[in-house]
């Protein structure tokens, strides 16, 4: 009996200690859980929080977004290239892919006729990069810039081997009160003052963007007149142009850049201009240093618009310093065009050159030398007129797609060889080709 109670004890002792161990063991979970609880209640919280913050800058990037899309717009007008604008920036990626192929007479000293996929007829192939940057607190000022390229479409060669952007690479500025400045290797400017008669393919008024006549083919050479001491583009050329109301004018200066000379290699130049709508006249003086002969030319032209009719018309005088032993050069020189629009798809152009030289310095192989060449080593002249009769047709798919038909026809006369004739005092050409602008 004694044996019992004594267990009865223990078992009662043991209870209690398990009772009073449980109770404190779910009071400590108790606490836990409710700990837990408030480390809940404070993560919904700052989750909470955070979702906010996502909302409140997924409101502000469409605000943004929406701005940016006011703001900033790339777009591709027909044959003007692709456009990105934004706020006061602009930048224009364009080119033109001219396709010919051509037949001439007299290709080679032989006489041996050539059919060919030629450089092209018209325009050389080119693509370029322009832009603009509008200055602020400056009154309109912005910054300017173009760099052009030109390639040969048969081959894919570089036009000039070696040189990315042999037709323009200049920056500047321009401002309605200031005109156009700019800066590096561009067209002379006697060049953009006499395209509105040189040829019928080209504005009728002068401006102050680029877009002077071309010297391809033999259709194309008076452009040689309004050359300078490194062709028919400045290298390390300056030209300030400037509208009038109707009225443009522009000097230009070319940089020789050699050591202790400020003469040799430099070029400059006067334009005048009077854009009538109807009626266009221009006119320059041009004067360069090449390899130490001066060379001058002046020309007046312009052209009249009558109905779907435009009539070109310009004089040019040249004169060169050559070596004493052969004497100076002087040429007069001629041009008549038209250029016919009627309703539809289709224009038309016609056009006379003539190129009369005196005592004109020629080559070793004989050809008379183009204006503002370098005559220093001739020992030799020729005398006589370059004649051209040119004309083409061209259907108009679109502002940027045309087909097109040319030909010309070149004579010479007296001691007068053209390069292009090789040797012969006649040449033929026709081409069919097709122009693509972007």
């Amino acid at each position: 009996m004694k044996k019992k109670l004594m267990a009865m004890a223990i078992l009662g002792v043991l209870a209690s200690s398990v009772q009073a161990q449980s109770v404190q063991d779910l009071q400590q979970a108790l606490a836990q859980a409710q700990k837990a609880a408030a480390d809940a209640q404070k993560a919904a919280q700052q989750a909470q929080d955070a979702l906010a913050q996502i909302q409140q800058a997924t409101v502000a990037a469409k605000e943004a977004a929406e701005v940016s899309k006011k703001s900033a717009t790339v777009s591709q007008p027909a044959g003007e290239g692709l456009v990105y604008k934004s706020g006061g920036d602009t930048v224009r990626l364009y080119g033109l892919i001219d396709l010919s192929l051509s037949n001439k007479s007299n290709a080679d000293k032989a006489g041996n006729s050539q059919k060919d996929m030629s450089v092209a007829w018209f325009s050389g192939n080119r693509w370029g990069i322009e832009g603009e940057h509008a200055l602020k607190d400056t009154g309109g000022l912005k910054a300017i810039f173009k760099l052009e390229s030109e390639y040969e479409l048969p081959t894919g060669s570089m036009d000039t081997p070696g040189v990315l952007f042999n037709r323009d690479a200049w920056l500047g500025v321009q401002s309605d009160s200031l005109g156009k400045l700019t800066f590096g290797r561009q067209n002379t400017l006697a060049r953009e003052f006499s395209k509105i008669y040189g040829d019928p393919y080209g504005t009728a008024a002068v401006t102050l963007d680029e877009g002077g006549y071309s010297n391809n083919n033999d259709f194309k050479q008076l452009i040689f007149y309004s050359g300078s001491a490194t062709g028919t583009r400045y290298d390390k050329g300056i030209v300030w142009k400037k509208e009038f109301g109707n009225i443009v004018a522009g000097v230009g200066y070319q940089v020789g850049g050699i050591p202790g000379d400020t003469t040799t290699g430099t070029t400059k130049s006067l334009g005048l201009a009077y854009n009538g709508g109807d009626v266009n006249v221009s006119g320059f003086y041009n004067s360069a240093n090449v390899n130490g002969y001066t060379h001058s030319s002046y020309s007046i032209g312009g052209n009249y618009q009558f109905g779907m009719m435009r009539l070109n018309a310009g004089y040019i005088s040249y004169k060169a310093d050559q070596p004493l032993a052969i004497g100076n050069r002087s040429d007069k020189a001629y041009t008549l065009s038209a250029k016919f629009t009627p309703a539809g798809n289709f224009d038309y152009e016609l056009g006379w050159q003539t190129m009369n030289a005196e005592n004109a310095a020629v080559n070793g192989s004989g050809y008379v030398l183009n204006a503002y060449a370098n005559t220093g080593n001739a020992t030799k002249t020729a005398t006589g007129k370059r004649k051209t009769w040119y004309g083409s047709a061209f259907y108009h798919f679109d502002k940027r797609t045309e087909l097109y038909f040319a030909l010309d026809r070149l004579n010479t006369d007296g001691t007068y060889l053209a390069s292009q004739a090789n040797g012969f005092n006649s040449q033929n050409e026709y081409a069919v080709g097709m122009r693509f602008k972007f």
